[in-house]
C-alpha cells in the first residue's frame, strides 16, 4: 500500500513539473570511486614505513630508558682520548667515551657512549651504552653493547658474555661468535674477494704504509705492494727499451734545464683543469676530454720512466761499461733506488709525488722544445764554469773582435760576478738568520699596511725578487754578508728573480723540505736555487752592496 502511494506521488510530481525525470535520477546517491591498485600499494608502503619508524623510535626510547636506569641518571663527562698511543679505561672506572687514533682503545669499565679506534684495535669487556667502532683494526667485545658493533677493514670477535642489542657489521673482515653470545640485530659480513685474504693485505698497507706517509714498507703482509711496484718498474723499463731515444732526450732535458722543467710541470697542473673546463663549455670539445685525460696519463707514465732514468744515471754513468750505459738499465737502477726511498716515512710519500710531478714537466717541456719553430733561437743554457782570469780575458777580446751573430745570443758572463762564484757557499743557519730578519721586516710593514696579515708570504716573495734584481741580496743578506749570484756568472735578470721567488713556495710546501735540501747538497743549493740556477755565497765584510 505504501509502495503504491509513493508511486502515485512521484507520477503526480512529474505531471505538475515539480520534479523532472532527470532530477529524479540525479537525486540517487553515486557510489565512491574504487581506489586504483597503484594507490593502494603506495599507501601500504607508507604505512609500513610509518610502522618501522615508530618501532625504531620505540626501541631507541627503550634503550635510552634502560641506559638511564643502568646509570641511575648519571652522565659522565670525561673522555679518554689519545693520538698515537693507547686509550685504556680500567674495570672500576667510567667514561663518556674511549677514543684512540693510531692506537688501541681498551674499555674494561663502563662507557656511556662509544668506544672508537682509528688505526688500532678495540677491546670492550665492560658495558658500552651506544656502540663499538673500529677503523682499520680488529674488534673484541665481551660485554653489553647498547646499539651496534662495526669494524671497517677488520675482524669482529664476540666473547661468551657479549650481548649486542643492535647489529654486528664487519667490512673487509670476518665475524667470530661464541655460542653463548647474543645479537638481537642483524649480522653482516662484507668481504671483497679472497685475493687479499679478506683485505688483510690492504689493511696491513694502511697500517704500515699509509699511516707513516710512505708507499712501501719492509713487512711481509704488504708483499703484494712490492709486487705491484716491481710490475710498474717492468713497465717503465719496457718503455725505455721501446722508446730509448725519446726517454734519453727527456732525461737530458731534465738534467740540463731543471728550472724550465719544474715551471712546465707547474703550468701543466694549473692549466689542465682550465683546459678541461674550456673544452666542456664549447660542447664540441667534450669529445676531446677523454683523449686529453689519456694523454696526461701517458705523459705521467712516460715521465716516471724519465725521472727514474735520470736518478739511475747518477750511478750507471761511472761504470764505463757500454751495456750498462743504456737508458733502460738506468731506469731499472733508478727504480730500485726509488723503492728504497719509498720506505722512508713521510719522505717516501713526498718523493713519490715529486717524481711524478717532475717527470710530467720533463715530458711536457721536451714536447715544447720539439714543436718550437726552427727560426726561434734556443733558450740560453748555463755556461760551463771558467776560471775568473781566463774568462775576463776572453770577455775583453770577444767584446772587441766578435761580430754580431745572426740569431740573438745569450748574454755573456759578467767578469765581476765570476769572483763571487768562487767564494764559499753560505750555510743553513746563516741563511735562516737572514731570512728571519727579512721576514720580521716584512711582517712589520704588512702589519702596518694590512693588519690581517694575509699578504705576508706574497709580500715577502715580492720583496725578495725586487732586492735580488736590484742589489743581489736582501736586508738580511746585507747584515750577514750574503749575496745571490747565478751559477753561470751572469747578472740576475727579472725573470730569474721572479722564478726564484715563486719557487720558494715550492720549497716551503712539503714541510720546508726544499729549504732543508741545502744540508745535503754539495753546492748548498735549495730547491728554488736549483730551479733558478743560483747560489748563495758569503762575501768579505769589506764588500759593499750600496
Amino acid at each position: 500500500m505504501n509502495h503504491m502511494f509513493r508511486s502515485l506521488l512521484l507520477i503526480a510530481m512529474l505531471a505538475t513539473g515539480g520534479l523532472t525525470h532527470t532530477d529524479a535520477f540525479a537525486q540517487q546517491p553515486t557510489p565512491p570511486p574504487e581506489p586504483s591498485l597503484p594507490n593502494v600499494e603506495i599507501e601500504i608502503e607508507r604505512a609500513k614505513d610509518a610502522v618501522e619508524e615508530a618501532t625504531d623510535e620505540a626501541e631507541r626510547a627503550l634503550r635510552e630508558a634502560e641506559r638511564a636506569r643502568e646509570w641511575q641518571g648519571q652522565h659522565p663527562e670525561n673522555v679518554v682520548i689519545n693520538v698515537g698511543d693507547d686509550s685504556k679505561l680500567a674495570a672500576n672506572e667510567t667514561a663518556a667515551a674511549v677514543i684512540s687514533v693510531f692506537g688501541n682503545a681498551v674499555a674494561e669499565g663502563n662507557v656511556y657512549e662509544a668506544v672508537v679506534a682509528i688505526g688500532g684495535n678495540t677491546r670492550a669487556t665492560g658495558s658500552v651504552g651506544e656502540g663499538v667502532v673500529t677503523l682499520i683494526g680488529d674488534t673484541y667485545v665481551d660485554g653489553k653493547v647498547g646499539e651496534a658493533v662495526i669494524a671497517i677493514m677488520g675482524n669482529v670477535e664476540l666473547g661468551p658474555n657479549a650481548h649486542v642489542t643492535g647489529d654486528v657489521v664487519s667490512i673487509g673482515g670476518t665475524i667470530k661468535r661464541d655460542p653463548s653470545s647474543v645479537v638481537t640485530g642483524t649480522q653482516q659480513q662484507i668481504a671483497f674477494g679472497e685475493h687479499f685474504g679478506r683485505m688483510e693485505g690492504l689493511r696491513a698497507w694502511f697500517k704500515e704504509c699509509l699511516l707513516y706517509g710512505r708507499p712501501l714498507a719492509f713487512d711481509a703482509d704488504v708483499s703484494w705492494a712490492w709486487w705491484m711496484a716491481f710490475g710498474f718498474l717492468a713497465v717503465y723499463v719496457v718503455i725505455a727499451l721501446l722508446f730509448d731515444s725519446t726517454v734519453q732526450r727527456c732525461v737530458e732535458t731534465l738534467e740540463e734545464r731543471p728550472g724550465q722543467t719544474a715551471l712546465a710541470a707547474i703550468l701543466s697542473v694549473l692549466l689542465s683543469p682550465v683546459l678541461i673546463v674550456l673544452l666542456a663549455i664549447t660542447i664540441i670539445g667534450i669529445a676531446l676530454i677523454p683523449f686529453l685525460g689519456l694523454g696526461l696519463f701517458c705523459a705521467a707514465l712516460f715521465g716516471k720512466a724519465v725521472v727514474l732514468g735520470a736518478l739511475g744515471r747518477r750511478a750507471t754513468r761511472f761504470t764505463g761499461i757500454a751495456p750498462l750505459g743504456h737508458v733502460a738499465f738506468a731506469v731499472f737502477i733508478g727504480g730500485l733506488i726509488a723503492m728504497l726511498i719509498y720506505t722512508v716515512p713521510v719522505l717516501g710519500y713526498i718523493a713519490y709525488n715529486v717524481m711524478g710531478f717532475i717527470g710530467l714537466g720533463a715530458v711536457i717541456y721536451t714536447l715544447i722544445i720539439a714543436i718550437r719553430p726552427a727560426n726561434v733561437a734556443p733558450a740560453p743554457t748555463a755556461a760551463p764554469f771558467v776560471a775568473p782570469a781566463a774568462a775576463a780575458a776572453a770577455y775583453s777580446e770577444a767584446g772587441a773582435e766578435t761580430a754580431p751573430a745572426a740569431a740573438p745570443q745569450a748574454p755573456p758572463a759578467n767578469p765581476s760576478n765570476l769572483e763571487f762564484t768562487t767564494m764559499p757557499r753560505a750555510g743553513f743557519w746563516i741563511r735562516m738568520g737572514a731570512l728571519f730578519i727579512d721576514a720580521l721586516l716584512i711582517a712589520v710593514l704588512v702589519e702596518w699596511m694590512e693588519p690581517t696579515g694575509h699578504l705576508m708570504l706574497v709580500a715577502l716573495a715580492g720583496y725578495g725578487a725586487l732586492m735580488w734584481k736590484l742589489k743581489g741580496t736582501t736586508v738580511g743578506g746585507i747584515i750577514f754578508n750574503l749575496r745571490v749570484v747565478r751559477t753561470d756568472a751572469r747578472d740576475i735578470e727579472w725573470e730569474t728573480a721572479i722564478v726564484r721567488a715563486l719557487s720558494c713556495f715550492l720549497s716551503l710546501v712539503p714541510a720546508g723540505l726544499g729549504f732543508f735540501w741545502m744540508l745535503f747538497d754539495s753546492n748548498r743549493q735549495t730547491w728554488h736555487d736549483k730551479i733558478a740556477g743560483t747560489i748563495v755565497v758569503r762575501v768579505p765584510k769589506s764588500q759593499t752592496f750600496v
